[in-house]
């Protein structure tokens, strides 16, 4: 598991039944390619997260499969429509293995 990850995400606390709302994530995360080296000259091996979800009760929202050239701290920003109150949850997928969640509620009002 990569040291110091930390996932964020920003979802409304509300939203009418129907509308369209804008969900931003960012995780904390090196995301090392796998193509530098140190200072002693050895590789840095690959840990990246290399695939996101979201699902909203169940229902999958967005799976996106994440490559190496994508920066440090990946940043998500996207539209879901939200047909009742619900959860969103969140995953990320690490190349080591290890999985990072965080799930937000929305109520409709």
């Amino acid at each position: 598991m990569a040291s110091g990850v930390k996932p964020r995400v920003k979802v409304p606390k509300s939203a009418a039944a129907g509308e369209a709302i804008t969900i931003k994530t960012l995780i904390s995360h090196k995301m090392e390619s796998g193509q530098r080296k140190d200072g002693d000259g050895n590789v840095i091996p690959r840990s990246i997260i290399n695939r996101f979800t979201c699902e909203f009760n169940g229902e999958s929202v967005i799976d996106v499969v994440l490559e190496p050239a994508i920066s440090t701290n990946p940043y998500l920003e996207f539209a879901a429509t939200v047909p009742e109150a619900g959860e969103f949850k969140f995953t990320w997928y690490d190349d080591d293995g290890s999985v990072y969640e965080t799930a937000k509620k929305i109520a409709i009002g």
